[in-house]
């Protein structure tokens, strides 16, 4: 009883010294931003990187699904193709240049992602295939939803750089950056406009 006990504190006192940061993305017309990137970046972030486990990106009526895909530095991702036709998955994105030629079902070997940046990926058979996935140097990642929103909870209190990426964004940008500093307590709450996206 009294492991439990303390058990229930200790997880009281960890929630209760864990910051919050609350984003909203609009572009240059103040129109909501749907599958935004928002990642908050600091050395201490970047030790605390931990690949997740069992991702997939699938391929789904000659689309990917996800469209935008948020992983951490070092994730293995597979590729399953669910279509009765095969794809030619590639990449020739300098932070994962790779390819998965001609197959269908789901190849042997995920595809390890373990340099952070923007990778775009193609079909080499279906051109209108196209999807992105951001390598995240940061535990600390969310998409933003259909009113443009997200939210990061269980951040440790610090200095960060707030990072904001959209897919609609030039190739080669790397987002929107902004300092924020996060303390115990009440939520930061963050409006970013991506200017260059909806002009």
């Amino acid at each position: 009883m009294r492991c439990w006990l303390a058990l229930g504190l200790w997880l009281a006192a960890t929630s209760a010294s864990a910051a919050e940061l609350r984003v909203t993305v609009r572009d240059a017309r103040g129109q909501p931003l749907p599958e935004a990137v928002v990642m908050l970046e600091s050395p201490q972030a970047a030790r605390a990187v931990k690949p997740l486990i069992g991702v997939e990106l699938v391929q789904r009526d000659k689309t990917f699904i996800p469209r935008v895909l948020v992983v951490t530095r070092g994730t293995a991702v597979s590729f399953p193709n669910e279509d009765t036709v095969r794809h030619h998955v590639y990449s020739l994105s300098p932070a994962k240049p790779f390819e998965i030629k001609l197959y269908a079902g789901t190849p042997a070997n995920p595809v390890v992602f373990d340099r952070a940046g923007v990778v775009v990926l193609g079909c080499n058979i279906h051109d209108e295939m196209v999807a992105w996935i951001v390598v995240a140097d940061t535990p600390y990642h969310g998409l933003t939803d259909p009113k443009g929103t997200t939210r990061l909870a269980a951040v440790p209190a610090g200095a960060y750089s707030l990072v904001v990426w959209h897919p609609d964004l030039p190739v080669g940008s790397n987002g929107v950056r902004r300092a924020v500093t996060l303390r115990d307590g009440a939520p930061v709450v963050v409006d970013v406009v991506v200017a260059e996206v909806g002009r």
